[in-house]
């Protein structure tokens, strides 16, 4: 199979063009590296089954010869990471909606299956403990750019079901809840890099609000597995599945897990969020997948644990 990966330069579309390759498919990547990388395009190559283009998705001519060329469409290509979105909102509605429009209508117009990678960001500032598919959407007002990343996420979704309820093309949409593991920069506001780092340096790791807002985090290669395997599942067409892992820590039990772990001397600060963002930046408490429908419908479940997550991103920088 000849596979596009838009954003395929970036942590998680590395790590899907990578089992692409192991699994003997031809991979054509292309990112504009505003938040991907060439190191991690290096950590593929050489490798005569990938070609690699820097280039947007917002290219009209370039997208039409590759979507033209490729059997497969995974669109990963998206502003990512809360500071981006916060400090880029504009940026970042352009390309995550008119990117996304770009690559739907190509998709449409060579009839090519699409999976498109969509974020529990949609869920916004639900907190109920077991967040399914279904569950009702709650964000806070237009005005609080915080939010413009789920309104933009939503739209590309209700796009890539309309390839397939309104035209029968193969579309599958996935939601992932923070998917962390080696290879992530913590430049654009993740977690996780942001306190290995700080905590491998003996720095300070700045835990933002008071640190009971609570995570689920799942390993880039379960992640990446479970996305190959929804793409291949004929059950999955025209579907919406969570990924993640379900089991919840809190940010300041995270800080203190990877103080341990790694035997730093870091001491835990609190940040104000209004020091950390923008006035009026709104978080949410709490934000649970139930990843009920892709076990059912592939047999996935993750397989690492956080402290594996852990371990894996530690040695990642450090090397």
């Amino acid at each position: 199979m000849r596979y596009l990966v838009t954003g395929g330069a970036g942590f998680v579309g590395s790590h899907l063009s990578k089992l692409l390759l192991d699994n003997g498919h031809e991979v054509t990547v292309v990112d504009d590296l505003s938040t991907g990388s060439k190191s991690n395009i290096g950590r593929l190559q050489p490798h005569n089954q990938l070609r690699f283009y820097v280039g947007s998705v917002l290219d009209q001519e370039l997208m039409d010869s590759l979507i033209r060329d490729s059997d497969h469409i995974f669109h990963l290509a998206a502003a990512v990471g809360v500071f981006t979105i916060v400090n880029k909102p504009i940026e970042s509605l352009r390309t995550n909606i008119r990117g996304s429009e770009v690559v739907t209508e190509l998709c449409q117009k060579y009839s090519k299956p699409l999976l498109v990678t969509s974020t529990s960001e949609i869920y916004g500032k639900n907190t109920q403990a077991s967040l399914t598919e279904d569950a009702d959407r709650v964000l806070g007002s237009p005005l609080v750019s915080r939010w413009t990343y789920s309104e933009a996420k939503a739209i590309e979704e209700m796009m890539a079901f309309s390839l397939y309820a309104q035209h029968g093309i193969p579309a599958r949409i996935v939601r992932l809840f923070n998917t962390v593991g080696p290879g992530q920069s913590g430049d654009f506001g993740m977690v996780i890099p942001r306190f290995i780092r700080a905590a491998i340096d003996d720095a300070p790791i700045q835990v933002f609000g008071d640190g009971s807002q609570t995570r689920c985090f799942g390993h880039v290669l379960d992640v990446v597995e479970a996305i190959y395997l929804v793409s291949q599942s004929e059950a999955t067409i025209g579907e919406v599945v969570n990924i993640g892992n379900p089991n919840e820590v809190s940010i300041l039990e995270l800080a203190k897990q990877i103080i341990e772990m790694l035997n730093s001397k870091s001491e835990i600060v609190f940040i104000p969020y209004q020091d950390a963002y923008s006035s009026g930046f709104e978080d949410m408490l709490r934000r649970v997948p139930n990843i009920d429908k892709i076990n059912r419908l592939t047999g996935w479940c993750p397989s690492r644990s956080l402290n594996q997550v852990i371990i894996d991103s530690a040695a990642a920088f450090v090397k």
